[in-house]
């Protein structure tokens, strides 16, 4: 990367070369592809990824309230048929509740290697965005009142800041109350 980077710079002043170092730099994933192409605004944020760390890790390494960073969480039924379920960091699914709101009989959360399969993101590094598989999509109502929120851009330690009327353009979720206590 450094050596297109220098090729990139041949013939550029000391100034511009600067502000090309500058800019920060951040992995292209399949959910930054599918921003862009749909011509969303958002702010990528990377910080250091900790196995298990979580949002409340995110969110303090990046200083935002971790009511405001968003789990991607992959869920199944009893009959094995996937979904997304977007929910606030601090708070847990009821998968109780949410099982009665769409008619399955249980839901539980995938395992790490069907939800990579659904999804093709290594769990940690889950986005709702650019998806391998298209999945229904089901997101906490309160998050809707943020003004940003903060979601994962499909990679482990890589964010985005987003409105999340983003969510609501890209993913058309379906709106639910199902939030309880973390544990």
């Amino acid at each position: 990367m450094l050596r297109g980077r220098g090729r990139a710079l041949a013939g550029r002043g000391r100034a511009d070369e600067h502000a090309a170092m500058a800019t920060p730099s951040h992995p292209v994933t399949p959910a930054i592809r599918a921003l862009r192409a749909h011509g969303a605004e958002f702010e990528p944020l990377l910080y250091e990824y900790v196995e298990k760390g979580g949002t409340a890790r995110s969110s303090a390494e990046l200083g935002v309230d971790e009511h405001s960073v968003i789990k991607t969480l992959v869920f199944e039924t009893d009959a094995r048929a996937p979904l997304i379920v977007l929910m606030h960091g601090d708070r847990q699914v009821s998968a109780k509740a949410l099982a009665r709101l769409i008619g399955a009989r249980s839901l539980q959360p995938c395992k790490p290697e069907v939800a990579e399969k659904w999804t093709g993101y290594q769990v940690g590094g889950t986005s709702p965005f650019g998806t391998k598989t298209r999945l229904p999509v089901y997101a906490e109502r309160t998050i809707f009142e943020l003004p940003r929120i903060v979601i994962n851009g499909g990679r482990r330690g890589l964010l985005v800041r987003l409105d999340p009327r983003v969510l609501r353009e890209l993913l058309a979720p379906t709106e639910v109350e199902v939030a309880i206590a973390k544990e």
